[in-house]
């Protein structure tokens, strides 16, 4: 996670806390005193995608990733790929993760998920084929649109703004508190 950055990767200096005049004034970054390199530590993308299976009665697919404790199923997410475009790069993700063709894509919207660094860029996508999971997925499962529950934060409020578009409105659940 880029919050770790402890050394310069250009000289190895330790980076510290320097604050330095920028566009918008005087801001603090990691910065390394030496040759003066910053850490601008700005939100990765991601790719999201409400995924609507229009070979299955347009059942929403969510997954539950490998590496996740717990029975939480969310939406296809991934990072975008240096040459692609948000498009390209979410099709690409949904292809990779569940094997489905996508028929249409549609921007829901943007969403903020400073908790782990990211701007969210969530997709509605119409998608058919037969679901085969990457290693990186453990389960899915197929939701009617009204069944569906969303959770508060980031693609969970994608979640809730394409539900509403379709005149459902979103039912919330409560995670637990990270700490």
């Amino acid at each position: 996670m880029s919050q770790d950055f402890r050394y310069c990767p250009c000289c190895a200096t330790a980076l510290a806390p320097i604050a330095a005049c920028e566009d918008g004034g005087e801001r603090t970054r990691l910065r390394c005193p030496a040759c003066g390199w910053t850490h601008w530590n700005n939100p990765t993308p991601v790719l999201a995608a409400v995924i609507e299976c229009s070979d299955r009665g347009g059942a929403l697919l969510l997954a539950r990733n490998a590496a996740w404790s717990g029975r939480m199923f969310a939406l296809v997410t991934g990072f975008m790929e240096a040459g692609e475009t948000p498009e390209q790069g979410v099709a690409r993700e949904i292809a990779e993760e569940t094997a489905l063709a996508v028929e249409r894509l549609a921007l829901i919207g943007v969403y903020d998920f400073q908790r782990m660094n990211q701007v969210i860029i969530a997709y509605h996508a119409r998608a058919h084929g037969e679901v085969r999971l990457s290693p990186e997925l453990a389960e899915y499962r197929l939701f009617a649109p009204a069944d569906v529950r969303c959770w508060r934060a980031g693609t969970g409020y994608a979640l809730a703004d394409w539900l509403r578009s379709r005149g459902h409105e979103p039912q919330f659940i409560d995670l637990p508190r990270r700490t």
